[in-house]
């Protein structure tokens, strides 16, 4: 659930102008804080093809339009309904960001910030790839399937399902590409995988107006039925919602295993509370304060689940927490947020019956290790190996305190003893 933060839920745009001359050209970046999280942002400044990039969400060539003016530049990113204006201050664009109604300020300076990640995968390397599509109705997924040496029909197969959000089929963010290594460790260990594109984002297409979770469980089965053709044994290995859709796709007997990361169980309303109201207490807001935000928020969640949008409101909050309160309003009505606050899975965890694997970080901020471990432990009818991963957030990355903030400073994508783990498991597949 990486991006379902309501606090955080900002898609990116801007704008930039030259150092010296006021003709600013190539790559510009700065980073935006919004409510305490840092995103850095990419412009390449271009009269003719001027692109936005988020590297800290794996958004890469978002179309943008350029204006000089007399004193610096406008940016404005139509897709994302945002626009940055900026002036010239010698070696730097200082300037502010806006979406939505709401204003951030950002500077952006010369070239690009390049973060050290050192697992990513460098070829070359000991595998097939194949570059592969499927269906889902009109959504078409794009894809790709590594095949191990010496692969066979009985070699195990995992479709890969990423967390909330748009994602790339490697689920980068914060240029960490945590499924693209656990690919790379799978396949040399006689592994099969199938990673691909979220619908509507990278080289896959799809709808993402009216999609719900129950959609994107539909995408992962065209994926699941694509595998069945070459493989006899196929299974699910799912990140966050990812980890939810493999349980859901168990339950409904459509898969022979499934490895859950930080897979979500319990009331996923909760879950979002959970989020929040970790994220006010690390901003510095008192207990009340974060008492009262998160009591109009379930309010707001609850009218929202039944098909209501209630008016506006005067809160008596802060006035950068009633702002949020209206932009997480506008965000959560939608048919997509409508079904995922209703989502529960403790109901039909007696439904699985093949073999689950499910990993939490004891340090995850997102999605509540003991409670949904627990769930699993209490609802599993199959076999079934749980485990609570010490010192590991929500990334599986070990980290401080766990806080979102901390992933992209962290050089580590993927810890290599929950890495272990989910190889070794998967191996009695074979």
């Amino acid at each position: 659930m990486k991006k379902l933060f309501l606090l955080f839920i900002l898609c990116i745009t801007t704008i930039a102008t030259k150092a010296q001359s006021g003709d600013a050209k190539g790559e510009w970046s700065g980073q935006l804080n919004v409510f305490g999280q840092k995103l850095t942002l990419v412009f390449l400044l271009d009269d003719e093809n001027c692109t936005l990039d988020s590297p800290d969400q794996g958004v890469k060539g978002v179309p943008a339009k350029l204006e000089r003016t007399e004193t610096g530049i406008k940016v404005s990113v139509s897709s994302i309904n945002a626009s940055y204006e900026g002036v010239n201050k010698g070696d730097s664009i200082t300037g502010t960001f806006k979406q939505r109604g709401v204003s951030f300020p950002l500077t952006l300076k010369p070239g690009t910030m390049k973060r050290n990640r050192p697992q990513t995968p460098v070829g070359p390397n000991p595998y097939q790839t194949q570059e592969v599509s499927f269906n889902n109705g009109d959504a078409v997924l794009k894809g790709t399937l590594i095949l191990p040496q010496k692969y066979t029909k009985e070699t195990p197969v995992v479709l890969m399902v990423t967390g909330s959000g748009l994602q790339n089929r490697d689920e980068e963010v914060f240029e960490h590409k945590p499924f693209a290594v656990i690919a790379d460790a799978l396949a040399k260990q006689g592994i099969a995988t199938l990673r691909y594109d979220d619908r509507g984002f990278g080289e896959s297409k799809g709808d993402l107006v009216n999609v719900t979770t129950e959609d994107l469980k539909n995408d992962a089965l065209a994926g699941v039925e694509l595998l069945r053709k070459q493989f006899k044994k196929v299974g699910v290995l799912g990140h966050s919602e990812g980890g939810t859709i493999g349980l859901i796709l168990a339950a409904e007997g459509k898969v022979d295993f499934v490895v859950s990361l930080a897979g979500g169980v319990t009331s996923f309303e909760e879950t979002l509370l959970d989020q929040n109201r970790w994220t006010l207490q690390q901003a510095g807001y008192s207990k009340d304060v974060t008492g009262r935000y998160c009591t109009v928020l379930k309010g707001l969640f609850d009218e929202l689940k039944v098909g209501r949008n209630p008016a506006p409101a005067n809160h008596n909050l802060p006035a950068e927490l009633e702002q949020n309160l209206k932009m997480a309003q506008a965000q959560s009505s939608t048919p997509y947020m409508r079904y995922f606050l209703g989502l529960d899975l403790t109901g039909s965890l007696g439904k699985i019956t093949c073999p689950v694997l499910a990993l939490n970080g004891t340090k995850d901020r997102q999605v509540n290790c003991e409670e949904n471990l627990n769930a699993l432990r209490g609802g599993l009818a199959g076999q079934k190996e749980i485990k609570a991963m010490d010192g590991l957030n929500h990334m599986f990355q070990h980290c401080g305190t766990g806080d979102p903030s901390e992933y992209k400073d962290i050089e580590e994508t993927f810890a290599p003893e929950a890495l272990d783990i989910i190889t070794t498991w998967l191996k009695k597949f074979k």
